[in-house]
């Protein structure tokens, strides 16, 4: 009987949470932008007009409406629409993958630091707060350029600096949830450590540090083009969209348009996924 309670009552959230969304036109438009793009750059291959490594010189800086090239062309005469889809591809990747990382890696020191309490959450936030004396720009540029340029380095990089701020959220948030009545009674009726954190612990943590990732996914999106824009990141001929922005820097007179068409993407891609997660919090708040 209290499963089945349990389990309306969980519908009966989540139903709730749909219902507010639906209201939200502008999480709903980013969410549908979101998805669009996401759809366009997995379908790449089939959508691009050409290669993404092939140009000619002699088509160089075309302007925005060249016939056969719609978007124009970049320095070394290559298609824009074709590198840009090509591109996203390394960008998102490189924007939700250290973030999902720090998700899995900061949940779990979070969720540990919060329920044992003592001497274990002082170590683990003690040496969180290490990593805010560095601002995360700075952090970022300094691991990566230890590490050396590259994919993987830059991936690494940014999972570090976005560990600390998931572990104090999640931290924040277990210490809360560990002081509520029904897991004194599930400590009180013999359950396990390990038990309560999955059954009781988990469900009522993952949202609210679900939400927050979703706010990181920007930030590690500028960060990650920051990182290939400075060479710390992804190495020519890759197609990057922090990359095209730096190696179309110096195009910025003569083609201005076809110059921005990067950080345009750079931008629109990091306001939707903004409001996204401005949108997913209110919709999670049951005060709303």
């Amino acid at each position: 009987m209290q499963a089945r309670e349990a389990a309306v009552a969980s519908q009966g959230y989540w139903a709730g949470v749909w219902k507010r969304l639906r209201r939200d036109p502008v999480t709903i438009a980013c969410a549908v932008i979101l998805a669009a793009m996401l759809a366009a750059i997995l379908l790449a291959p089939l959508l691009a007009p050409h290669d993404p490594y092939q140009g000619s010189m002699l088509r160089r800086l075309r302007p925005v409406g060249t016939p056969n090239h719609p978007l124009g062309t970049d320095e070394l005469g290559r298609d824009m629409l074709t590198r840009l889809l090509h591109g996203g591809r390394l960008s998102w990747f490189m924007g939700i993958t250290p973030v999902f990382l720090a998700f899995v890696i900061g949940t779990g020191f979070g969720v540990l630091a919060g329920f044992a309490g003592g001497g274990v959450n002082m170590l683990i936030m003690r040496t969180t707060d290490v990593f805010y004396a560095f601002p995360s720009v700075l952090l970022a540029v300094a691991i990566s350029g230890a590490l050396g340029a590259g994919t993987v380095n830059a991936i690494l990089s940014l999972t570090l600096v976005f560990i600390p701020p998931v572990i104090r959220v999640a931290e924040s948030v277990t210490t809360g949830v560990r002081a509520l009545d029904f897991v004194d009674a599930a400590r009180a009726s013999g359950a396990g450590a390990l038990t309560i954190i999955r059954v009781h612990i988990l469900g009522n943590v993952l949202g609210p540090i679900f939400v927050y990732a979703t706010s990181l996914v920007s930030v590690s999106m500028i960060l990650a083009s920051g990182l290939s824009f400075l060479g710390l990141g992804v190495t020519p001929p890759e197609p990057e969209w922090g990359l095209m922005l730096n190696t179309l820097r110096t195009a910025i007179y003569v083609n201005p348009t076809v110059a921005m068409l990067p950080g345009l993407c750079i931008f629109a891609t990091s306001i939707c996924f903004n409001l996204l997660s401005d949108g997913l919090r209110q919709a999670m708040d049951v005060r709303a």
